[in-house]
């Protein structure tokens, strides 16, 4: 089952949008690039599992 959910990119402070894969677990770990600035973000996504609401915090990649 997939999900969207929405990140502020570390770099340029611009709201991105990415796709969640709840099969995946509960706490995920991975890097996406910007889609504004195109540079690498690295992601760690917090899903609850009682009411599977996405939680996103972003670093630094690179």
């Amino acid at each position: 089952m997939q999900t969207t959910a929405d990140y502020i990119c570390a770099f340029c402070g611009e709201s991105n949008t990415t796709f969640i894969d709840l099969s995946g677990g509960f706490q995920q770990s991975y890097i996406e690039d910007c889609q504004v600035c195109c540079r690498p973000n690295q992601l760690y996504i917090t899903v609850d599992e009682d009411t599977l609401e996405v939680a996103i915090t972003t670093d630094y990649a690179g």
